[in-house]
């Protein structure tokens, strides 16, 4: 199994909206800004998080992507199906004929995606931000970059 880019990304911008925010509407742009993530790329993926009920948007001048549900409710499992769909381990050698005669390697892939599935279940946004506290991770806005002419 492979994380996509998107997925990381995704991780990366619920993990602002709970860390930088506490979970409250967080403009795209300064999620962008902060975790070094293209703005237009970013908004697609905030499209998928919405569709699986990750984050919801709020127009206006408060507005913003904000968490769905609690930091503790939402997995790493659940933003990687909601970008890159189940999680399942990708084999090439296990064709069709060798599954029908009973090999055991499709049983096995079966269990150990399984076991992944549950290592991504395990870990939730909340504990990514307590992780963040834990190595003194800076809260609250990054300066922007002064230039001076």
């Amino acid at each position: 199994m492979k994380l996509s880019t998107k997925t990381r990304y995704g991780v990366r911008a619920l993990f602002d909206i709970a860390f930088h925010n506490q979970g409250r509407p967080t403009q795209a742009r300064d999620i962008a800004r902060r975790q070094e993530v293209p703005l237009r790329y970013l908004e697609q993926i905030f499209q998928e998080l919405r569709r699986a009920h990750l984050v919801e948007a709020k127009r206006g001048p408060r507005g913003g992507y904000s968490l769905a549900r609690a930091p503790e409710a939402i997995t790493l499992g659940d933003v990687v199906r909601a970008v890159q769909g189940p999680i399942e381990l990708y084999t090439d050698g296990d064709s069709p004929k060798r599954r029908q005669q009973g090999s055991l390697c499709p049983n096995i892939w079966g269990e150990l995606a399984q076991k992944i599935s549950a290592a991504f279940d395990g870990v939730s946004i909340k504990d990514l931000v307590q992780r963040g506290e834990a190595l003194g991770i800076a809260r609250g806005e990054v300066e922007p970059h002064m230039y001076f002419i």
